[in-house]
């Protein structure tokens, strides 16, 4: 299912408070019959999670002047998810890309299956290309992390 979750407020739910750039707040999902409602506090109006919380996350207001990355465009991206599709090397990489495009909505995960060696596989559904793709479920190690970060930011932006 997805769902439409609203984007922070810059507001302080409990007080009202202008949150300012740099500050740190909290933010909480709750089930309001068949909507999802996020509300934003403040650090000290923050006083855990509510007991109906879907759940709940620590972030912080960007700088407005803050350079923000700029993604490629989505065919450029989708380029390079087949292109590393040839590289056995790099199918940590192309799992971490998998997810960014699903979090971008641009490919769908459609299920879970497990291979013959008993690891497990997305599959993943491009309404833009019309296409399923099967991507096995190859997290980074922690050495890659990185490597894999920097790579992405630098062919992407």
């Amino acid at each position: 299912m997805d769902y439409e979750i609203q984007r922070c407020t810059r507001h302080c739910s409990k007080s009202g408070r202008e949150l300012v750039p740099g500050e740190e707040f909290y933010s909480v999902l709750v089930a309001e019959g068949s909507q999802l409602r996020r509300y934003d506090y403040s650090t000290g109006a923050w006083e855990g999670p509510p007991k109906e919380a879907i759940g709940w996350w620590k972030s912080q207001i960007p700088d407005r002047g803050a350079d923000r990355m700029r993604w490629a465009p989505n065919d450029v991206m989708l380029q390079f998810f087949d292109e590393l599709a040839e590289q056995p090397d790099k199918q940590d990489m192309r799992y971490v890309l998998s997810l960014l495009l699903v979090r971008r909505r641009v490919m769908r995960l459609e299920e879970n299956e497990k291979d013959e060696q008993g690891r497990e596989i997305m599959v993943l559904y491009c309404p833009r290309r019309e296409t399923t793709y099967k991507v096995p479920a190859i997290a980074p190690e922690k050495s890659r992390v990185g490597e894999i970060q920097q790579q992405l930011a630098r062919l992407l932006e």
